[in-house]
């Protein structure tokens, strides 16, 4: 995932999202506003920043901008793209420096200041961008070189950049008037705050824990207990081990755990959170946020919240969305009854008389996968050593584009002892970026996985290259133990990591053209998760962590034919999260009870009882920290239909590091970013559009054969 920008950051990049090559002098002696100094293009001083900096860099960064902005808006001469276009692109700079880092604390160190800090200064920031969304004047240059486009002589790219600006800029209120724009950015302002809100109340809800005892470790690897350990001790807790309510924490306890009553009690804990009542608690916020997108939506000309997100995809409209939905939807519940038929037998076997329940699932999952294909994740896990799969990370990237990584740490500014560094070149040794690794969880970072980028690469008056993190939740093993992970969580590494190498690949000329798709933009981490299980990787990367020795080849088999083991649970976990997102976006007003709307929903499409949402709509910071998912958490499914055709093509040829496919989808799929349409992009990269079947394949799920004519 794509680190989730406020509504402010969002509105702001689409207007400018570019930097200029040449720096203009800081507004204020700051490092923080400051141009990047040092190696590499400059680089972020995290050991010259602290929290209580941020308001004085954001009040000089938007007075910074308000004059850029001012200066193209009241140009006297005549509107060109050059003066108009290109200068917008030139703009903000300083701002978009402070908010790269602001998000940094926001997402990776966020202290009680600096959720203060984000509640107040959210919405200033949605009032900034409004600002320049509103200028009229700003508004009608833009218009009158969009209305001249054809005698301009621009390039396809010039081209689409212009065209992309004006709609963004009619999608987002420029055409209303005074009224409509005043209530509009009142507005967007409530919504920025009431993200940050959200935020915070979720990420208190993570940073509480459930302490265990000695009795209460039955089922536990030495490994987990190990970990369970170290959060304890971390949390001051004296002779006990802590489950954190985080995914990371918690879904492994779940997995092994013997003890049916605290695998009910973790799971209630984790699905609860942002809803317990209390000052922690979100319904109000939920309520509230979606009154106003409803009211935006209509503000703007459109019939919902869904249709104003959706236009700007490949997916066009809801209706699109949810078509695809529902073609996995009955694939995926029927799938789900067969595993719960196979879970419930296997349970009774075993003397369990009730039926199985979602704290159940991943528990007796784990012993059908152990019994049918004699493999469990704790066979697996001494194959997958973290280093090695970072390792294993940057070996697939060499092959598929000839990218080298060479370990940097130390010789560059990092905000927290945590985090790694690395410099990528290309095989010729041609400078690309920095990468930045930020693995385990800690207090004050929120869960779960998302890349971010600091810098991205533009070439308007000269190239700047890109700075990109992975921000990941690993357990850290006790001191001294090396850092195994599971199957999954190696996914979830290569997953990440192919969203820093869309960045790190780009050769677009503006950022004003980085943003791409909400529904394409998983596509270049999910097709590189397909690489994880590859011959190559598992027999050069996946070695035991004590012996040294590669997986043996019986255990690659099982893994093999365990890989579609257990789809329908994920797939109906995030699917009907997809689907929650989508009816409650496509609708014309808010919701006024967000449990009783959750729970009728779930009801209505005939959701599996054993499997819950993997986002409830309390905690679903995908949806409610940001616009940014917002009616589109669709958006996995649909970049991996073109994901999973798209590793189809490698397997096709035979050769998973196939250079001249590698060379198409690195110059079709990923260096353009959204300098082109990226539907025709996927067509010229494959020969056709992408095919479900495909999808439908690698999940194990049934395919229509097509009929005989």
């Amino acid at each position: 995932m794509k680190a989730l920008l406020s509504l402010s950051m969002v509105a702001l990049t689409t207007v400018s999202f570019a930097a200029p090559a040449a720096q203009s002098a800081p507004p204020a002696a700051s490092p923080l506003t400051a141009p990047w100094a040092g190696p590499y293009g400059g680089v972020p001083p995290w050991d010259q920043v602290k929290a209580s900096d941020f308001p004085a860099a954001f009040t000089a960064a938007f007075d910074e901008y308000r004059r850029e902005i001012a200066a193209i808006a009241d140009n006297p001469e005549k509107p060109t793209f050059a003066n108009t276009l290109v200068a917008m692109e030139r703009a903000g700079d300083t701002l978009r420096r402070v908010m790269a880092m602001f998000g940094v604390y926001q997402s990776n160190l966020s202290t009680p200041e600096v959720q203060a800090l984000d509640l107040e200064w959210s919405p200033k920031l949605a009032a900034v961008a409004d600002e320049v969304k509103f200028n009229a004047k700003l508004f009608a240059r833009i218009a009158a070189v969009y209305n001249t486009r054809g005698d301009a002589g621009l390039d396809p790219v010039d081209t689409r950049l212009l065209e992309r600006t004006y709609a963004d800029f009619v999608r987002t209120g420029a055409k209303l008037d005074a009224v409509g724009k005043q209530r509009l950015g009142e507005i967007n302002q409530r919504l920025a705050a009431l993200f940050a809100d959200f935020s915070a109340r979720v990420l208190k809800d993570e940073e509480t824990w459930i302490a265990l005892g000695a009795d209460d470790l039955a089922g536990l690897s030495t490994g987990q207990i190990a970990s369970l350990k170290a959060a304890a001790e971390e949390r001051g807790l004296k002779d006990q081990w802590a489950v954190v309510n985080t995914r990371s924490s918690v879904d492994p306890f779940l997995t092994f755990s013997d003890r049916r009553d605290l695998r009910e009690k973790v799971w209630r804990s984790f699905k609860n959170r942002g809803d317990n009542g209390g000052p922690t608690d979100t319904n109000a916020l939920i309520v509230e946020i979606t009154k106003l997108r409803a009211e935006r939506a209509r503000l703007l000309g459109y019939a919902t919240h869904a249709h104003l997100r959706i236009e700007d995809t490949m997916a066009r409209t809801p209706e699109a969305a949810e078509q695809l939905m529902a073609k996995v939807w009955a694939a995926t519940t029927a799938r789900v009854q067969e595993e719960v038929a196979d879970m419930q037998k296997l349970a009774e076997q075993e003397g369990f008389t009730g039926r199985i329940e979602p704290w159940d699932y991943l528990y007796y999952a784990e012993k059908v996968r152990t019994a049918r294909y004699a493999v469990n994740q704790d066979e697996l896990k001494p194959y997958f050593e973290l280093n090695n799969m970072i390792a294993a990370a940057f070996h697939t990237a060499g092959q598929l584009y000839g990218l080298q990584f060479e370990e940097i740490t130390g010789k560059v500014p990092v905000f927290h002892p945590d985090v790694r560094v690395w410099e990528v070149r290309e095989k010729d040794g041609k400078h690309v970026g920095l990468f930045y690794g930020d693995n385990f969880a800690r207090t004050g970072k929120r869960s779960g996985a998302w890349m971010t980028g600091y810098r991205y690469h533009e070439a308007v008056d000269a190239v700047r290259t890109p700075l990109v993190s992975n921000n990941n939740n690993f357990i850290k093993g006790a001191p001294g133990e090396p850092v195994l992970i599971s199957l999954d969580d190696a996914t979830t590494l290569f997953h990440e990591f192919g969203h820093a190498l869309h960045f790190l690949l780009s050769n677009a000329k503006y950022l004003g053209l980085s943003e791409t798709p909400g529904d394409y933009v998983e596509l270049p981490s999910q097709v590189l998760e397909n690489w994880v299980l590859t011959r190559p990787i598992l027999d050069r990367f996946a070695r035991h962590y004590q012996t040294g020795e590669a997986m043996p080849q019986a255990l690659v088999d099982k893994v093999r034919a365990a890989a579609k083991f257990n789809q329908g649970y994920s797939t109906a976990e995030y699917l009907s999260a997809a689907i929650v997102d989508m009816h409650l976006h496509n609708r014309a007003e808010g919701i006024t009870d967000p449990k009783a709307f959750e729970r009728d929903l779930m009801a209505g499409i005939g959701a599996p009882k054993e499997v819950a949402m993997r986002h409830r709509l309390p905690q679903f910071l995908h949806l409610f920290s940001s616009d940014a998912y917002s009616a589109g958490y669709y958006s996995y499914l649909w970049a991996d239909v073109m994901a999973s055709d798209a590793f189809k093509a490698f397997e096709e040829k035979g050769n998973v590091f196939d250079a001249d496919l590698a060379q198409k989808m690195r110059e079709q799929l990923l260096a353009p970013l959204n300098s082109s349409d990226r539907a025709e992009a996927y067509r010229v990269f494959r020969g056709s559009d992408p095919k479900i079947e495909s999808l439908l394949e690698r999940r194990g799920f049934p395919v229509e054969k097509p009929k005989a004519e």
